[in-house]
Parts: structure tokens; sequence; C-alpha cells
């Protein structure tokens, strides 16, 4: 397969999807070029990305993680590369445990008012500007804000910042499709403002996250630890979020019979966060992992040395795994999709997203009854990782 033919490249509604079905349909397991340039072997099975997954031999460390990784400095290299998605244990499970008590599900469910505020104001905001511009952008003004906002005030980053790790978000996540000079901008500024952080949390504790981790305490996070630590919680902390509210409201659209029930059963939405989590994954692939030693998924040697991905939009549609996979379906009984990653890797920030998701498209629901797609052709952004509408634009409805 060529980089012409990468599924993960496909812009128009629905090719991914359909790509990735027909790559399944020949097998579990594939070698291909991705768009990083690299060859890799793509799983598509929801039982061999478990093993996969699951496996020893199937290592982080080693794995190339980052865009232009050979061009950037090393020095800046290494403030973004030692995080949770590309460590292995024993380093792992040190710096979950650090990370880790921010995330219990107690504490997330604590962040609820304040959620539920973001939230309102963001609607009203919502409501504003279609009021005066007649349609808006979904993503620009409701589902790309609140997570962001949430993250920063949880980790402590001043309003005033929010706006820019916003911007730097973009060609983060863009990795090579933003090129050299704008991806290594937007990783000096994030560090610059991480280390500055740190710097004043350490003479002055607040109450947030970022405070927590420098001032632990016995076993301390590495300088290095820290900016890669907080750069994910910051970039791949909030995307997700991103996408699942966006990709939920697309796809309550495109089944108005579901949207419906969820409007007459709003009870149903926690079940309906689930499915459109598997239907239509924020993210496409998990990190790329290496394997350490040959490793053999169904039936195929993978030897040493290879890189290792498993299509997350694949694998949820598996239809040896979910009756009528291709369906779209809130009253679905059983989730068991891989959207958050499966193993010791399993996303730590699970539980925020399904909470502001929840919250975020149930606000949805009860503040417009009418809000409808505005006319306009749907594309993806082009990426390996994330599975991102570029826009939604929405409308309310106009009277029969």
């Amino acid at each position: 397969m060529t980089t012409a033919d990468d599924p993960f490249l496909a812009v128009p509604e629905g090719a991914r999807h359909r790509a990735l079905a027909e790559l399944s349909a020949k097998g579990p397991v594939h070698r291909m070029r991705l768009a990083t340039g690299a060859d890799a072997w793509v799983v598509t099975g929801h039982a061999e990305a478990k093993a996969v997954l699951t496996d020893p031999r199937v290592v982080r460390s080693g794995a190339s993680h980052m865009p232009f990784g050979d061009e950037m400095p090393p020095e800046l290299l290494r403030a973004l590369s030692f995080n949770l998605l590309t460590t292995d244990p024993p380093d792992h499970t040190r710096l979950r445990r650090l990370v880790s008590a921010a995330f219990t599900r107690r504490r997330v469910e604590g962040l609820t008012p304040r959620i539920e505020a973001i939230c309102a104001d963001l609607l009203d905001g919502l409501e504003a500007r279609l009021a005066a511009d007649g349609e808006a952008d979904l993503i620009t003004a409701f589902a790309g804000p609140l997570p962001i906002t949430v993250i920063c005030e949880l980790l402590g980053v001043p309003a005033a910042s929010h706006a820019d790790v916003r911007a730097w978000a973009g060609p983060l996540l863009a990795g090579r499709f933003a090129g050299y000079e704008a991806f290594s901008h937007a990783a000096e500024e994030i560090v610059e403002l991480v280390r500055g952080l740190a710097a004043e949390k350490r003479r002055a504790p607040a109450d947030d996250l970022l405070s927590a981790l420098v001032t632990v305490d016995g076993d301390r996070l590495s300088e290095d630890e820290l900016t890669s630590m907080v750069y994910l919680l910051l970039i791949a902390g909030h995307e997700t979020t991103v996408n699942l509210i966006a990709n939920g409201v697309n796809v309550l659209f495109a089944h108005p019979d579901q949207l419906a029930l969820l409007r007459a059963e709003p009870e149903r939405l926690p079940a309906a966060v689930e499915e459109i989590l598997r239907f239509d994954s924020p993210t496409q692939v998990t990190i790329p992992a290496i394997t350490a030693e040959p490793v053999e998924v169904a039936g195929q040697l993978i030897p040493a040395g290879e890189n290792v991905v498993v299509a997350l939009l694949a694998v949820n549609r598996d239809p040896s795994r979910f009756d009528e996979a291709g369906v779209f379906d809130v009253g679905r009984e059983v989730a068991g999709h891989l959207a958050f990653g499966h193993g010791i890797h399993h996303c730590l920030g699970a539980p925020l997203a399904r909470l502001e998701a929840r919250i975020a498209l149930g606000g949805l629901l009860e503040r417009f009854g009418d809000l409808e797609p505005a006319d306009g052709t749907l594309e993806r952004l082009p990426s390996l990782l994330i599975n991102r509408l570029a826009v939604l634009p929405v409308r309310r409805a106009v009277p029969a």
C-alpha cells in the first residue's frame, strides 16, 4: 500500500471507515507505509489489537513518536519525549503513579459543577453567534474551547494562556503536515510556558495538578519528564474530547432516529457516549510501538525492530467482536471498544473525557432542540493520529 492509499489521510466524510473496512476484510494485520514515511504493521482486528497492546514484547521505548525527531534540537526533543505514552515499565509505572491521583473517579466527578458552568457559558456564546450569523462552527465555538479550558484549569494554566495553548495544539497534532517551522515553534513555546509555570508553582504552589507535580515529596519528575507530561496532558489530553464531542454531534445528525431517542431519553447519554467512542473513535491509531523481539500476530510473524500501530477506527468496528458493527445504536449494551487504548497505556484521562462529553452533549440537547447541520461538505483533517472534522457548521432549523 502506498502513502497515496493511506486510509488515515482520506479527507471526505466516511472515506476512512470505508477504506479501513476494505483493509480489514483482507485480514487483521497489514504492513504498510504510513504518512510519516515509516513502514509499520497496522493491526485492524479487535482480538489481535488487545493481544498486541498487552504484549510485553511490543514496547514504546525506541519507537519513533515525535515528528521531526531527527531534526529537532536534542534538548527540545527530550523535553517532549518522556511521558506515559512513550515509556515502558518501570519508568511508565512510576510516571503513572505520580499523576494518577489527579484522575481518580472521585476527583474527576468533583469537577462536574465547573465543567457545567464552562459549558453553559459556551452555549450562551453559541446561541448568540447563531442569532447573529445564522450558523456557526461547532468545533470553534463549543467542542474546542470546552476541553482546553477544563484541562488548563486543572493544570493551573492561567486564562491568558488558554488561547495560546489552543493555537499550539494545531501544529503539534498535525505533525509533519504542519511543516517543521510551525511544529518546532509550537513545541518551543509550550515547553517555555510549562517551565515558566513550574517555576512559579515551586515558589507559590496552588490547588492545581502542576503544583502537585512539582512539589511532591520523595520521588519526583525530572525536568524533562515534567514538561513531557504536561505537554501530553495539554495537547493529547484535550484533543480526544474535542473529537469525541464533535464526532458525536455529527453522528447523531446522521442518525436522526437515534438523536430523537436520546432527546426523549437523556438517561441514555452514558451509553451513547460509549457508542460514539466505538463508532467514530476520536483517535485513529495508538501511539507507535516497536517489537523488541519477533512477535506472531494472527499467524503473521513480525520481526524484531518493526513499528506496530493499532487502527482504532477499524478495531472498533470489527464485525467479529460487535454485532452489526457498522450500525450506530445508542442502546447497544456491550461496549468493549478500545477508543482509549488497552492495557497499561489505557488513557488516564478517560473518565474526564467521558464526563465532559456527557455534560457537553446533554447541554446541547437541552438548550438546542432545533440544532441541525448547516449546508456544506464535511471533511476530516489529514492525520495519522487524530480523527477530527475540519469544521462542523451548524444552524437552527427554520420552523415549517
